[in-house]
């Protein structure tokens, strides 16, 4: 009987220190990444996400794309109409996002990029970051190079996928490219050189399913 008590109280106890693990708070967020982190609206179907705008150096330094929250009609409307839409949020530090937070962010939104002559379409508007599904840091990046490889991250279903081009050092681009996969496709493939046009990387993953380019970036990774 004696044993069966102790047996049952270390149990207990166990369990409550397993709680009170689970329930301690984060770590205090590193004030170096608090910032003006712009993002990269891109459009699939219903489904809105938001691209950090990455650079090489903190704390911008990283890859991150979330799916939004979105139930304004017309917000949609302008990311799938316009080539290039951006949002440039008020303050915040990134790594609540870097966490996988969801979080609400005011800011302002752009037809085109809101640092070289956007126009402001929306301001004060607050989107709201509802999952994350893509963080890469860029603290070493490889070599420029013709070999790149992307990284695949489903969504709504398998086939849902989204290709995230790692950045490598100057030359690179900045690349997401939305297939409706259709068969196995490469996440490594060889280019003409470390910065190829949009068309090239198009025919390398032509044979995977039917492709929608999401965003394409250069001029923050030249040389």
């Amino acid at each position: 009987m004696f044993k069966k008590c102790c047996a049952t109280g270390l149990a207990l106890l166990l369990s409550f220190f397993v709680s009170a693990e689970e329930e301690a708070p984060p770590p205090p967020l590193d004030p170096a990444y608090e910032g003006i982190h712009g993002m990269a609206l891109m459009q699939k179907g219903s489904t809105v996400f938001a691209s950090h705008m990455p650079m090489y150096t903190k704390p911008h330094n990283v890859q991150l794309l979330y799916k939004l929250a979105v139930k304004d009609v017309n917000l949609l409307q302008v990311v799938r109409d316009n080539p290039l839409v951006t949002f440039k949020p008020e303050t915040f530090n990134l790594q609540r996002l870097m966490r996988g937070e969801e979080l609400a962010v005011v800011g302002d939104v752009y037809i085109g990029h809101f640092e070289r002559q956007g126009m402001a379409v929306y301001q004060g508007v607050t989107l709201t970051f509802d999952k994350q599904l893509f963080l890469r840091e860029i603290n070493e990046p490889e070599a420029s190079s013709r070999i790149q490889e992307y990284s695949s991250v489903s969504y709504n279903s398998k086939n849902d996928r989204l290709y995230i081009h790692h950045i490598q050092q100057k030359p690179s681009y900045d690349h997401i490219l939305h297939i409706d996969l259709d068969a196995s496709c490469p996440t490594k493939i060889a280019t003409s050189s470390a910065v190829p046009s949009q068309d090239e990387i198009h025919r390398r993953f032509i044979n995977c399913g039917t492709m929608r380019p999401m965003y394409y970036e250069t001029q923050d990774f030249a040389k």
